[in-house]
């Protein structure tokens, strides 16, 4: 390996890190083995003391993509041979997929960061990935920490990046322990829904530049429900997890699994197409169906579907290649369950896509570009009409001017996994609204994937600081059908809630038509009343009979009832009678920019 000879400067006297000295572009490409550092006045060996910490040193040329290492970096690293990290793309091949945007984001940052960036020091980074020597084919993989300094051009373009990197053992390094547990999911030890999708986005993307093919299965544990009921939402969790390990120890080396919600799993299968998409979604089938499952109250069995979409054939971003996974598996369940169906287009359904792909660009541009808004509907007492709260009613300002409601996008983005950055940005604004105004309390829709998503109770506490002023003037709304969906989940995430001081309320009750049984198990402060039972209510008198149930039931549970869609005075009076304590819809209040709340109280 051919040398560098970079010139090392001393840090200043109350700081004894190192910094590179920032020569000019054009200068020496080769990191000197025999180079020595200076630190507080004293000289060392370069290269033994990257040899004997496991480090390697590197200077990468952004404009030709070349990487020139260290002597050391094929013995730290554990590749082959310096070929395969001789340029950015190579190195690349070894990060974790899940892990690529996290290396990206770090080193190259924003474009305002890296036009501040000095060009005598250039723009420090610092970040930590999982590496697999061998190829993601591989199953051995190693963490690194990559930490250095990039220089730009007077425009902010990128031109090289100086750095070491160094092996960090995974069992000690406490910020490794972080990031791992930051990456999996806690029940099963697989990625989560969110690193997930950023590992499709990464394997997609290269499918996509080098037309080297690689499929996408969803898998569905067909009778959680029925485990869960029978035996309890802890032998549910006990077979979820061995669900996992089962489909983990039958994945070739370096395909991917993650957990896309509480009975789906993603697996990404590198290096394949169709034939070999098939017959592993046999394999993952028959292991699954083969093999008895030891409870901690019984041996059980458990059955999946599956549906798989080849990338990029039939699809070319992350958000097609989840839509048409899901697709898949619906047409795999309803042919019977424990089967196998590939992706199909259907007719009509490339429209359909086409409309969902300008959906979710529209949504991805709305976020980046602050283009969401909070618009506040009142909700009232229904004896004397005074307001006790407001709902935050998500709007996205499209490109055009127009504002449309979150029943227009957000399912879309449920479908294509973007619904935890449309909830973080909510929850943003919201507490940002809460701040400003210290009398002000609201009610916060999430969507229906948000209690299984941790990431989200953690920025709460988070934002708010833990501070029960802020939080409990917050009240949590969770859909029916999100109960219906994952109880176990559900549950852990309201007494989460409960914990932070927040109150709890699920939307459009009798929707979903859950069980009275599965809103006993719930610590819920408030029931919302689905609004087809109250729009028309003075001409369907079977109406009030289950509103005035439901009333019953709550009262007995220490809840408070909200009826919704209220429009009219004749409707208000019926619900009074009926003994509902909260009102909301145009009659009681229309909808106001929360920008301008201040104003109109």
């Amino acid at each position: 390996m051919t040398s560098m000879s970079p010139t090392f400067v001393p840090p200043p006297a109350s700081n004894a890190t190192l910094s590179f000295e920032a020569d000019a572009p054009d200068a020496a490409s080769k990191v000197n083995p025999t180079s020595a550092i200076v630190v507080e006045g004293e000289a060392f060996d370069l290269i033994g003391i990257l040899s004997g910490l496991d480090e390697t040193a590197y200077l990468w040329d952004l404009q030709s993509d070349q990487i020139s290492w260290e002597s050391n970096a094929v013995k730290v690293l554990g590749v082959r041979s310096d070929r395969a990290i001789s340029t950015g793309l190579e190195f690349r091949f070894h990060v974790a997929p899940e892990h690529m945007k996290r290396r990206d984001d770090a080193i190259f940052c924003t474009s305002s960061l890296l036009q501040e960036a000095s060009p005598s020091t250039g723009l420090p980074y610092r970040v930590q990935y999982r590496f697999a020597p061998a190829g993601r084919r591989s199953d051995v993989s190693v963490w690194l920490e990559d930490r250095g300094r990039l220089w730009t051009d007077a425009n902010g373009k990128p031109l090289r990046a100086r750095g070491i990197i160094r092996v960090v053992d995974d069992i000690t390094d406490a910020e490794v322990k972080h990031h791992h547990q930051s990456d999996h999911d806690e029940l099963t030890g697989q990625l989560n829904r969110v690193r997930l999708t950023q590992a499709i986005s990464a394997i997609t993307a290269h499918a996509v530049e080098s037309r080297q093919p690689a499929a996408f299965l969803m898998v569905s544990i067909n009778n959680l429900s029925v485990i869960n009921q029978n035996f309890g939402f802890d032998i549910g969790d006990e077979v979820i997890a061995a669900a996992a390990r089962v489909l983990r120890r039958r994945l070739r080396g370096g395909d991917t699994i993650g957990r896309y919600s509480s009975n789906k799993f993603g697996i990404l299968l590198n290096d394949c197409g169709a034939g070999a998409m098939r017959i592993a979604a046999d394999r993952f089938l028959k292991a699954v169906r083969n093999t008895t499952i030891e409870t901690s109250a019984c041996q059980l069995s458990a059955s999946v579907s599956i549906g798989g979409v080849l990338i990029p054939e039939q699809a070319t971003r992350a958000q097609e290649v989840l839509s048409n996974a899901l697709q898949a598996l619906d047409e795999a369940k309803q042919r019977r369950f424990d089967c196998f169906s590939a992706y199909e287009p259907r007719a009509g359904h490339g429209t359909a896509r086409q409309r969902n792909i300008l959906i979710a660009d529209e949504i991805t541009s709305a976020l980046q570009q602050q283009r969401m808004a909070l618009m506040l509907q009142p909700i009232v007492d229904s004896r004397t009409l005074e307001v006790k709260h407001y709902e935050c009613l998500l709007r996205m300002d499209k490109h055009d001017g127009t504002r449309i409601s979150a029943g227009e996008f957000m399912p879309v983005a449920e479908r294509l996994g973007m619904a935890h950055l449309v909830d973080q940005r909510t929850l943003e604004m919201t507490i940002d609204l809460l701040k400003q105004h210290p009398t002000l309390n609201v009610a916060l829709n999430v969507s229906g994937l948000t209690p299984s998503n941790h990431e989200w109770l953690g920025s709460l506490h988070q934002l708010t600081g833990g501070r029960r002023a802020l939080t409990e003037r917050l009240i949590i709304e969770i859909t029916e059908t999100a109960v219906i969906t994952d109880i176990d989940q559900t549950i852990i995430f309201v007494d989460t809630l409960k914990e932070l001081g927040c109150k709890v309320a699920i939307d459009d009750f009798g929707a979903g038509f859950t069980s009275f049984k599965n809103l006993k198990m719930l610590a819920i402060d408030m029931v919302k009343i689905d609004g087809t039972f109250i729009k028309n209510l003075a001409s369907e008198p079977h109406d009030l009979i289950f509103i005035r149930a439901l009333r019953d039931l709550a009262k007995g549970l220490g809840m408070q009832t909200v009826a919704e869609w209220v429009q009219d005075q004749h409707t208000v009076d019926i619900l009074r009678d009926a003994g509902i304590d909260l009102l909301q819809g145009y009659f009681c209040g229309e909808p106001i920019n929360a920008a301008a709340f201040g104003n109109v109280t």
